[in-house]
């Protein structure tokens, strides 16, 4: 079974017609209109999909997990800890150092907050620079450097997550956890297309206005941004 858009359909006995460069509907129901499909050609219609969290770890291993955190860092545990991650794989064009830390700066809430910034490997230097632009703020950096489900356990513990349309942001969105993410508009990168797993109530999406390029993430207002961001999840 696979879609039937490409040449290589040819060497699938079971198609489904898809129109993915258009981009309308998220990648993740593109996936399940496959399995669906394949649910259906076996008889099984209407199947019942499960919720998020679609990953979880055991509460107990990621309570610890945090106290530890917390502990071996100076965190007052009653912290609420708002995870950064300036990096990007380069998929698609992501916010500046410079624009993370003007979002870190406007996040100030009258209730206790650490910001943790997270770099994997090869990002060290983006949070490095991003600790620098945050000087005088409560935070911390966060080196995953123990494997990816190292730092899934991490993110599991996050009360929110912001980063670029990244692996990590997808972590955050399978977890469940509140997300608020930065996109372009190219087509084939839209908040739509790599929407987050997480509830809709969960999840927020900032891309470039209308009258700058699609992919001048210089344009994103994160002043604006940042209002958003505080008045639903902080």
């Amino acid at each position: 079974l696979a879609p039937a858009t490409k040449f290589a359909q040819l060497f699938y006995n079971r198609r489904l017609a898809q129109r993915r460069s258009r981009s309308a509907k998220p990648e993740y129901v593109y996936n399940l209109d496959l399995g669906v499909k394949l649910l259906a050609d076996h008889g099984i219609v209407d199947p019942a999909l499960p919720k998020p969290p679609y990953l979880r770890f055991p509460s107990t291993d990621v309570a610890a997990l945090r106290a530890e955190f917390c502990g071996s860092r100076g965190v007052a545990p009653s912290d609420r800890l708002v995870f950064i991650h300036p990096g990007s794989g380069g998929s698609a064009n992501n916010l500046s150092v410079e624009q993370f830390g003007k979002l870190a700066r406007n996040l100030r809430t009258p209730t206790p907050m650490t910001l943790v910034i997270t770099a994997g490997p090869g990002e060290e230097q983006n949070a490095a620079r991003l600790e620098a632009l945050t000087e005088g703020l409560s935070r911390t950096v966060y080196y995953s450097r123990e494997g990816l489900r190292r730092f899934a356990q991490h993110i599991q513990f996050a009360d929110l997550f912001i980063s670029g349309s990244t692996g990590p942001l997808h972590i955050a969105g399978a977890l469940d956890r509140p997300t608020a993410a930065f996109y372009t508009r190219r087509r084939s990168a839209t908040s739509l297309r790599w929407q987050t797993l997480n509830r809709p109530e969960r999840r927020l999406a900032f891309s470039p206005p209308d009258m700058a390029a699609e992919e001048d993430m210089s344009a994103v207002d994160v002043l604006a941004a940042a209002a958003e961001i505080k008045e639903r999840f902080l």
